[in-house]
């Protein structure tokens, strides 16, 4: 067993799992969704990402792709968290939470074809 596929591995399903935790829950409702679940997927994500960046393969190119988007669409999910809590005099209203859902869900698409991916080329490798 390759321990470095192994942890490559355990970080984009990590993060695929994070993801969907936080994204799980009533749209419109802020205290079905945490923040510090937010930026423990942000940071697995981020993490996924460096260990990605390492492939040179088209795969490899497509697995970076997907977590470039993840983290772009996760990154501005907690930019408007940051907004509306700290900036805004709004406050985190429904409105401002299915915004921020909806980006994680966006994310979520994103890790979902990243482990696709990965399942596919396992699936595919020889030994």
């Amino acid at each position: 067993m390759n321990a470095e596929k192994v942890v490559f591995s355990f970080f984009i399903v990590l993060a695929l799992t994070l993801n969907f935790g936080f994204f799980l829950g009533k749209l419109g409702n802020p205290t079905d969704h945490n923040i510090y679940v937010l930026f423990a997927t942000i940071f697995v994500n981020l993490v996924a990402m460096g260990l990605k960046l390492g492939d040179r393969s088209q795969v490899g190119a497509v697995l970076l792709s997907t977590s470039i988007v993840a983290n772009l669409q996760l990154l501005a999910g907690a930019f408007v968290w940051g907004y509306v809590t700290q900036i805004s005099e709004t406050g985190l209203t429904a409105d401002n939470t299915s915004v921020i859902v909806s980006l994680s869900g966006g994310a979520l698409v994103a890790n979902i074809v990243s482990v696709v991916m990965l399942v596919s080329e396992t699936l595919m490798s020889r030994r």
